[in-house]
């Protein structure tokens, strides 16, 4: 098992040669970024309704997640949250109680993802996705391919409107942050870091 200090650059590295990767493969890599991701972000404290509720990770369009992301977290803790897996439906109460704190956005079918980035704008939700098209719509996070490998860019403005504080540390690892005004983009070296928040 990663150290928590590897994980994020074990994961760049290993991040699969996208032209060559099997599905299986990349759901795995996903996984794990959707996982970890977690352990450096903050949210508001309001958007825990109890200070026992779980850390919920939920997937629109994208059930082929469930499992390889339900093995990932399995006996795992954020924070000293438990995390729970579940899949969203276009009319999902994106409020209250059951609403996700991280969520990930399929794109397959581009209006769903539309209706479901607008149910979580300006709410305390990290929504992650893996179009650029899906990006452009407000997703915080969102995967690409880079140097034929798995990576990810994060939207500050995105962050800002979800009140969601992003970890330097992160923002450091992601290829490209894009703060709103303009777009810090490069190829960033593989980075070692110590979140201290996930087990």
């Amino acid at each position: 098992m990663l150290t928590r200090r590897q994980w994020l650059a074990a994961a760049l590295a290993a991040a699969m040669p996208a032209a060559r990767a099997d599905g299986e493969l990349e759901r795995q890599v996903k996984a794990a970024f959707l996982y970890r991701f977690g352990g450096f972000v903050e949210w508001p404290a309001q958007a825990f309704v109890r200070a026992d509720s779980p850390l919920v990770i939920g997937l629109h369009g994208a059930d082929e997640l469930a499992a390889p992301l339900e093995r990932t977290v399995s006996g795992r803790t954020i924070n000293g949250r438990a995390l729970q897996v579940v899949k969203l439906k276009k009319d999902s109460a994106m409020g209250g109680e059951r609403a996700p704190h991280i969520a990930f956005v399929g794109a397959r079918d581009r209006a769903a993802a539309q209706g479901m980035l607008d149910g979580c704008r300006d709410l305390p939700i990290l929504t992650v996705s893996d179009s650029d098209q899906v990006h452009g719509m407000g997703s915080v996070i969102n995967f690409l391919v880079a140097g034929e490998r798995v990576r990810f860019e994060v939207s500050l403005k995105a962050a800002a409107a979800a009140r969601l504080r992003i970890s330097a540390r992160l923002l450091a690892a992601a290829y490209r942050v894009q703060d709103g005004e303009e777009e810090r983009g490069q190829e960033r070296r593989q980075v070692h870091v110590r979140p201290g928040v996930a087990s």
